[in-house]
C-alpha cells in the first residue's frame, strides 16, 4: 500500500511544508500551558496583587462596620478587584488578647491603639500601623474607658491607689492610661501594683475582689459601668496621646498594599454610613441573646457611633503620638528599648 504524500509546493520539500502546522500546534500547546498555570495560581504573588493575598480578621461580633461588611459580603466583593480575599477568624476581647493569633498567622489585620502596638513591637518588627483614628474629644460623646472601683470602695481618687492592686492589660492601653494618671497625680508607679490581665480576666478579678481597681477598656468599660462600677478617671480627662489604630503584618503590607488600601477604603465608607445611620450597624446578626444590645446600652452604642471619627491613613505627624506613648512606656520600664515612629508606621500611599 502506497504512502500518502502531501502535495509539494514549488521549491519546498515535504519536510518544510510541515512547519506551519507545527508552529500552530506549538502555539495551542503554549496557550493551554499558560492557562493551566494561571488557573493553578502560578502568578499569585506577582506585583503584590495576586489571588493568594488573604486579609485575615477576627470575628467582628454582632455590631460595627465589620459585622455589617461580613453580613453583606462587602469585603469579599471589593477585594476581588485587587487579587485578594478575606478570612474571618475567632473572637478576641482586645488587641492584646489577639496577639497570639497574630503571631501564629491566623490574624494579620487588627484594630487597637498605639499603646499595645508599641508594646508588641518591643519584641518584633512584623507588625506596622497603616491607619489611625483620632480620639473623640467632644464632651457630649459617651466615654470609651475608665479606671473603675466597686461602688462601696474607699478609694476616691488616683492618690488613694498607693499600695493597691490595679488590673491593666500589659503594655496596652490600660497600662498606658494608668501610668499617665499616676504621673499626673505625682505618684511613682512603683507605689501601685499593676496586675496584668486581659479584659476577660480583668472583669473576673474585679468582680471577685481580687484587685482593688481596674482600667476597663473597649466593651469591658460600658459593661462594668452598667453593673454599678464607680469611675475615678477617664482617659479623656488626661493628656492622652494614644490613638486608635489599624495594623497589619508587615509581609501583607509589602506584598499587596492595594488590598490593604481597599480594606481601609471600605472601613472609611462604612464608618461614614454608621455615623449617619448607626441603627443598621447594631445587632447585625442577632437581636436577642448575650451579644444583642437594648435599652441604655444600645443608646450608648448608637451615640458613640454618631460621635466617632473616621479612620485615616497614617502621616508623618502621627509619629509624635508614637513617640509620646513609647516614651512614657520607656520611662516607666515597660519597654526594654527604643521604639521609633518609623518602626511603627506604614504609609500606604508611599509604596
Amino acid at each position: 500500500m502506497s504512502k500518502s504524500v502531501l502535495p509539494a509546493l514549488p521549491g519546498k520539500s515535504p519536510r518544510h511544508r510541515l512547519r506551519p502546522f507545527a508552529r500552530a500546534a506549538l502555539a495551542v500547546l503554549l496557550s493551554l500551558s499558560l492557562g493551566l498555570a494561571a488557573a493553578c495560581g502560578g502568578s499569585a504573588n506577582a506585583g503584590g496583587g495576586g489571588t493568594g493575598t488573604v486579609i485575615k480578621l477576627k470575628d467582628p461580633g454582632n455590631a460595627g462596620v465589620l459585622a455589617y461588611a461580613k453580613r453583606e459580603k462587602i469585603l469579599e466583593e471589593r477585594l476581588k478587584a485587587v487579587g485578594a480575599r478575606v478570612e474571618w477568624g475567632g473572637s478576641y476581647a482586645s488587641f492584646t488578647a489577639t496577639i497570639d493569633a497574630v503571631r501564629s498567622g491566623s490574624v494579620n489585620v487588627l484594630e487597637g491603639a498605639i499603646s499595645p502596638a508599641v508594646g508588641y513591637l518591643a519584641n518584633g518588627r512584623d507588625l506596622r500601623v497603616f491607619a489611625v483614628t483620632d480620639r473623640v474629644t467632644d464632651k457630649a460623646a459617651p466615654q470609651e474607658d475608665g479606671l473603675v472601683v466597686k461602688p462601696d470602695s474607699p478609694i476616691r481618687s488616683v492618690r488613694d491607689l498607693v499600695g493597691k492592686r490595679v488590673a491593666v492589660n500589659k503594655a496596652g492601653r490600660g497600662e498606658y492610661l494608668l501610668l499617665l494618671a499616676l504621673k499626673e497625680a505625682g505618684i511613682p508607679a512603683s507605689q501601685v501594683q499593676r496586675v496584668y490581665l486581659n479584659p476577660v480576666q480583668g472583669a473576673s478579678a474585679f468582680s471577685t475582689g481580687k484587685v482593688d481597681a481596674w482600667w476597663a477598656i473597649v466593651d469591658a468599660y460600658p459593661e462594668a459601668v452598667a453593673k454599678g462600677a464607680r469611675v475615678l478617671v477617664h482617659g479623656r480627662d488626661l493628656p492622652d496621646q494614644d490613638l486608635n489604630i489599624w495594623a497589619a503584618r508587615t509581609e501583607l503590607l509589602q506584598a499587596n498594599p492595594k488590598a490593604v488600601q481597599t480594606f481601609l477604603d471600605v472601613l472609611r465608607e462604612l464608618t461614614e454610613q454608621e455615623k449617619r445611620d448607626p441603627e443598621k450597624f447594631q445587632n447585625v446578626f442577632l437581636d436577642k441573646g448575650p451579644t444583642a444590645l437594648s435599652g441604655a446600652r444600645l443608646n450608648d452604642a448608637l451615640a458613640s457611633a454618631r460621635y466617632q471619627n473616621v479612620p485615616r491613613p497614617v502621616t508623618d505627624a502621627d509619629g509624635e503620638h508614637v513617640a509620646a506613648v513609647a516614651g512614657l512606656f520607656r520611662e516607666q520600664g515597660v519597654l526594654p528599648g527604643e521604639i521609633r515612629p518609623e518602626d511603627v508606621l506604614f504609609k500606604l500611599g508611599a509604596q
